[in-house]
């Protein structure tokens, strides 16, 4: 169970709604352009603050968005997990994305979260499937939805990413998942 303040919680992190003063953090991860390279622009200012409202009305309409993950041990934000309905290949469909700043990757933390918002949305949520989709050249995003249980599904033309690789999970493939 989540703790107060949290909308969930993992070994290491917790997940909570993003505000204004969490702007100097995720400015730190959307406006680094290595941790972008694969996104169609790095975020300048306007860009964070328009991300950070987005998930406030998200939070409003759906009860679900990109939240901020923050490390249990010190309470740092380290970056952004969550549910959010994206359109896939002309198909508006819930996808489960995430950014980690840059001297945070490989050691797990997107997993982590991946896996708490996975087993939230199965577990709370009527979606029969979860996506995550990204630039077909992203392979750490590709390892990274793998790690939590997608497979392959399809690739695409994309005007704006040139070609965007789309991985999906199954409520049934998740399942099978739990159970083993």
């Amino acid at each position: 169970m989540a703790e107060k303040g949290h909308v969930l919680d993992t070994e290491r992190l917790y997940l909570r709604e993003m505000s204004a003063d969490d702007f100097d953090s995720l400015k730190a991860v959307l406006g680094d352009p290595v941790n972008m390279q694969h996104y169609p622009c790095v975020f300048d200012d306007e860009r964070v603050r328009n991300w950070i409202d987005r998930n406030i009305q998200r939070y409003r309409t759906f009860g679900f968005g990109l939240w901020a993950v923050c490390l249990k041990e010190t309470g740092e934000m380290i970056g952004d997990c969550g549910l959010t309905m994206q359109n896939i290949h002309g198909v508006i469909r819930p996808e489960i994305g995430y950014h980690i700043r840059r001297d945070m990757q490989r050691k797990g933390y997107a997993k982590e979260a991946a896996e708490a918002v996975r087993d939230m949305t199965f577990e709370t949520l009527p979606f029969n499937e979860i996506y995550s989709y990204m630039k077909y050249t992203n392979e750490p995003s590709k390892k990274t939805a793998e790690s939590w249980g997608c497979s392959f599904l399809e690739r695409y033309e994309d005007a704006e990413d040139g070609y965007t690789d789309v991985y999906m999970l199954s409520r049934e493939a998740w399942e099978q998942l739990k159970k083993n």
